[in-house]
């Protein structure tokens, strides 16, 4: 596994990554984008995924927090955030550093 990046999402969602140089895969629905990620994990350190890709594949991407590569990060998407990125970016720095400095904010 060399220093390989990829990018799965729908249709114009990989298009800045492609231009960027990132090797991109497109998927039609959740299932599709699961069945892909599980073969690209073999080949590739880092894999960002679209948040509407994402959203079903849950329990997937808890199981491979697991092992420390690939790394798979969720992106937005080209139509907008649905909320979940910022949501794992919430929950994983809470649990790599035992407490939320990302979105901590006081109640007035």
């Amino acid at each position: 596994m060399a220093d390989k990046i990829a990018i799965i999402g729908k249709g114009q969602d990989t298009l800045a990554f492609k231009a960027a140089g990132v090797d991109a895969y497109t998927a039609m629905d959740s299932n599709e984008a699961r069945t892909l990620l599980k073969r690209l994990a073999h080949d590739y350190k880092v894999i960002f995924l679209a948040d509407v890709l994402a959203v079903d594949m849950q329990d997937l991407l808890v199981r491979m927090l697991q092992d420390p590569y690939p790394i798979v990060m969720v992106v937005p998407s080209a139509a907008g955030s649905n909320g979940l990125v910022e949501t794992q970016l919430k929950e994983q720095s809470e649990r790599a550093l035992g407490m939320d400095i990302l979105y901590n904010k006081e109640e007035k």
